[in-house]
């Protein structure tokens, strides 16, 4: 007998540290890296101000690609195996951007850093819907979504006391530590969660099956697509953050405490979650976050235009947790209720709704960051115009079989 057959399942609270960890990995790998991003594009000399912005979306664009080999690999080889290989690539990425010597460098990287993290993006998703579903699901999902967000809280103020101490490149070493122990506590106390007989083939007729499967299940492709909408805007305001907070509003050394409490209302959003869910339900809880969010994204466009791209630090703050707070609740639902008819497909299904979710949003992300032109306009109009197509193909998700499906697995 193998010894992972005879690894005991570890205490739930434990369960979802370890996923936790493995989940903040990319969030930790982008925050951390927002103060460094003046002092990268000055050492690697990039001359507009909008291209370091690349740095945080490049990794994105790799967790997309990787995804969609990762889950496919999770159903064939197993779970665990998965995770090792991904762990690998991104250490492997993270030496690559500690000895960048130009920014071309830097930038297959952290593609590579991405490749590797959709590894453990894919397969937690996988892990978690091999043991639970439905609103179970969506509560083990609010409560690591609660610790993860800790990390987008901490990560910039850890990033700058390492720039201040030891320069950027030790970001990267960090990054690599972290890392390690994840892998290690995640080794040592997870069982493999596939069992032999429920192994698929990795053939490209597989992945090509599955995927037509996958996109024409109307709950796992509208929700995926509202996913991509939602992150598309966040990863615009991402993207712009350092921008924004230490040139824009001059914040200087501050700006990893704005940050921080920015972060703070999607974190309570999904610790809130955690308990509405189990009352609403997850369908009644998109369709009201998504609404809220539009309306706050409009009246926060035209306060936006009403003060000509600048307005005040506490105004914009304010408007923004509230529509992050609307973020949080839609995150961990939406992927749930995408993943819920995709029991039998839980590795490739993961794969490819990260993969595609994360396409969209580091597209239009991208695009909302490159138009930043020293004012809140791009990010204000991107949020109002997402937010209200994200509206549009919720609605479309939701037909009497999705909530059939939720209220099965809630009983």
């Amino acid at each position: 007998m193998s010894t992972e057959k005879r690894t005991a399942a570890p205490p739930i609270a434990e369960f979802i540290i370890i996923i936790s960890m493995m989940m903040s990995l990319t969030a930790l790998c982008i925050d951390a890296m927002l103060p460094a991003l003046p002092e990268i594009a000055d050492t690697l000399q990039v001359n507009n101000p909008n291209d370091r912005q690349l740095i945080i979306s490049v990794i994105l664009l790799g967790n997309a690609i990787g995804g969609l080999f990762f889950g496919p690999l999770s159903d064939n080889a197993g779970r665990k195996p998965t995770i090792y290989i991904g762990y690998a690539l991104f250490i492997a990425g993270s030496l690559l951007s500690v000895f960048a010597s130009s920014f071309p460098i830097m930038l297959a990287g952290r593609t590579l850093q991405g490749i590797g993290l959709s590894s453990p993006r894919a397969v937690v998703m996988a892990l978690v819907r091999d043991q639970f579903e439905g609103r179970k699901m969506a509560r083990v999902m609010s409560f690591a979504s609660t610790i993860f967000i800790l990390v987008p809280i901490i990560a910039p103020s850890v990033g700058q006391g390492i720039l201040a101490f030891a320069g950027w490149r030790a970001i990267f070493g960090f990054f690599i530590v972290f890392a390690l122990i994840s892998l290690i506590w995640f080794a040592i106390r997870i069982p493999e969660t596939l069992t032999p007989e429920n192994r698929k083939p990795f053939s490209l007729r597989h992945i090509y099956r599955s995927t037509v499967e996958i996109l024409n299940t109307r709950i796992a492709l509208g929700f995926t697509l509202a996913v991509g909408l939602v992150q598309g805007f966040f990863l615009g305001y991402l993207n712009s953050s350092q921008q924004i907070f230490q040139e824009q509003y001059a914040l200087g050394d501050l700006f990893p405490l704005f940050f921080a409490i920015m972060s703070i209302s999607i974190g309570a959003a999904s610790l809130a979650n955690a308990r509405l869910v189990m009352r609403f339900g997850m369908t009644q809880l998109v369709t009201w976050a998504a609404h809220l969010e539009f309306a706050l994204a409009i009246v926060f466009l035209a306060i936006t235009f009403l003060y000509t791209g600048q307005p005040p630090l506490w105004l914009f703050m304010t408007l923004l947790m509230m529509v992050f707070f609307c973020v949080g609740i839609l995150f961990g639902n939406s992927n749930a209720l995408a993943m819920q008819p995709l029991g039998h497909l839980a590795g490739i299904g993961s794969a490819i709704i990260g993969s595609l979710s994360t396409l969209i949003s580091t597209l239009l992300g991208t695009v909302i960051g490159q138009f930043y032109n020293g004012t809140l306009i791009p990010l204000a109009s991107g949020m109002a115009l997402l937010s209200g197509l994200s509206i549009f193909v919720i609605h479309w998700a939701i037909t009497e079989r999705t909530v059939a499906i939720e209220c099965s697995a809630a009983d």
